[in-house]
């Protein structure tokens, strides 16, 4: 095996400037089963190549998220139970806690329910946005469309979608300084590690939670907090209330950041390749693939992590049980063996099969057909109001190795017509 060129992927600052293709590629070509050290002395494997990581998803029994899914280590069961939500659950449980609304995400019932007002939707916050020559397309377009979608299926009014966004910002923002109310990285966040990510914006998010849920509760809404509280999974067990927290929150959180980052990825890739742009809307038919490319190169998580149940071997690598494993999904959505020339934007490219939202696992995206969706419609709406777009200013990242996201992406336009 070659020495391989990497670079500590557990250093936020190497993702400062974006993802760092080079040291993804180095280790799918070098060492894609890489030991990387942590300053706390622990350390993970690090899995970067497509099918790897396919097949670690699909194997809950050797590779569980029962022990959580970020790099964060929580030894103590007692708070692990605390902070559990649907993904950090496996086997039965996890189907159960999956079909409570598993229904209301399927293609079908997304198409039919959610496509004429997400459209209208659309339209309005498009307009909104192009009434100005110049705006922050995060802010204006991809943060605000995201949000009023799920506060419709929340059944909460409008007017509240600011708060939600700066709770998504302050929660999955946990180790960037413009977001973080503690930093993860510093000792101050211990006083809240029996909140998810360590965040105190968790228990402004568990009180609105609590307060819609004894609004509904006994009622007969079919908004997805009525049907949380009204309905026992399958198996019997009902939501305590910090497993009712911990979901409320992962809709709330999961429902808006990443299909906001998704949007705002795509329209930078549309302004950086004007040749991939023209093609759009030149033939606004290809838009519905597109949207598989703009999952592929937004790639807005970077990994997810599993933990060894026993140990096992990969690529002449000896896993040890407890050790932690992490699926670089943005890595594989760059692998040279699935994708061809995959540093390229190719709104054509056909059969994209990425990883952005799992792939064949239990824990496969719960809203993959909504987000594709929103994307489709976004798109479709949005660029035959634009004779063209440019940047008018710097594009800021959020300071993260989970999230891929984008903070500010300031927008110069001219509208069609």
């Amino acid at each position: 095996m070659n020495t391989p060129t990497t670079s500590d992927l557990a250093d936020l600052d190497l993702f400062a400037a974006g993802p760092p293709w080079a040291a993804f590629a180095a280790l799918r070509r070098d060492d894609p089963v890489h030991w990387n050290p942590e300053r706390d002395g622990r350390g993970f494997w690090s899995v970067t190549r497509h099918a790897d990581i396919v097949a670690i998803s699909r194997d809950a029994e050797t590779y569980t998220s029962e022990l959580f899914t970020n790099l964060e280590e929580v030894d103590d069961p007692v708070r692990r139970e605390l902070r559990r939500s649907m993904l950090e659950t496996d086997g039965p449980r996890h189907r159960a806690l999956r079909k409570l609304l598993q229904r209301d995400f399927t293609p079908r019932q997304v198409n039919q329910r959610y496509e004429g007002f997400l459209r209208g939707l659309t339209r309005v916050t498009v307009e909104a946005a192009l009434a100005k020559p110049e705006f922050d397309f995060v802010t204006e377009i991809a943060a605000d469309f995201p949000i009023r979608v799920l506060a419709r299926m929340l059944g909460v009014p409008d007017e509240d979608t600011p708060k939600l966004i700066e709770w998504g910002n302050r929660i999955i923002g946990n180790t960037d300084p413009d977001y973080a109310d503690v930093l993860l990285e510093t000792p101050e966040s211990l006083k809240y590690q029996d909140l998810p990510f360590r965040s105190p914006a968790s228990l402004e998010v568990f009180a609105y939670g609590d307060r819609l849920a004894a609004e509904r509760r006994g009622g007969d809404g079919d908004d997805l907090v009525s049907k949380l509280v009204n309905t026992l999974p399958e198996d019997g067990r009902p939501l305590s209330p910090e497993h009712f927290h911990n979901y409320f929150l992962l809709l709330v959180v999961a429902g808006n950041e990443t299909t906001r980052h998704a949007i705002s990825h795509a329209m930078l890739a549309l302004i950086e390749h004007p040749e991939e742009l023209a093609k759009l809307r030149r033939d606004p038919g290809l838009i519905p693939g597109a949207v598989e490319e703009f999952l592929r190169w937004a790639s807005p998580v970077y990994h997810f992590r599993r933990t060894a149940t026993r140990d096992v071997e990969l690529h002449g690598r000896h896993i040890r049980e407890g050790d932690k494993v992490v699926l670089w999904f943005a890595s594989g959505n760059r692998d040279e063996t699935v994708f061809a020339e995959p540093g390229r934007f190719d709104v054509t490219r056909a059969n994209v099969d990425h990883l952005t939202f799992g792939k064949g696992g239990p824990h496969f995206c719960l809203g993959a057909s909504l987000a594709r969706l929103e994307l489709r419609l976004m798109f479709e709406e949005l660029l035959p109001r634009l004779s063209h777009v440019e940047l008018a200013g710097e594009v800021t990242r959020v300071r993260s190795n989970f999230v891929n996201g984008i903070k500010r992406l300031p927008v110069r336009i001219t509208r069609q017509g």
